[in-house]
């Protein structure tokens, strides 16, 4: 299973990308469980805000997109988790993450 974090936004409107393969980890059980503690249909509604972060969480089948100071709970250990797992790949502001094939 993958985990694909995407962090668009900001001033700059540089897009980084996180990706992780949990299967790989060293700790599998302990991703598992805390992906299958994230609300994936229940996203916390916020308005939009100009020049904030914008945070596209993709784990098959799940996906979510998200503000930055929609991120509490497990969505920011998630994001954090995978943040602290792996380098970014940086892309310019109007390229978008590759699309994994799908299974």
């Amino acid at each position: 299973m993958d985990v694909i974090v995407s962090r668009s936004g900001g001033i700059a409107g540089m897009r980084l990308t996180w990706e992780v393969r949990v299967d790989e980890q060293p700790d599998p059980d302990e991703w598992y469980i805390l992906i299958d503690e994230i609300p994936w249909g229940e996203t916390p509604p916020l308005p939009p805000e100009p020049d904030r972060f914008v945070y596209d969480i993709r784990c098959e089948p799940h996906e979510a997109t998200l503000a930055e100071r929609q991120l509490t709970g497990p969505w920011r250990q998630l994001v954090d988790r995978v943040q602290e797992t792996t380098d970014p790949k940086r892309r310019g502001p109007r390229e978008s993450p590759p699309q994994r094939p799908r299974r």
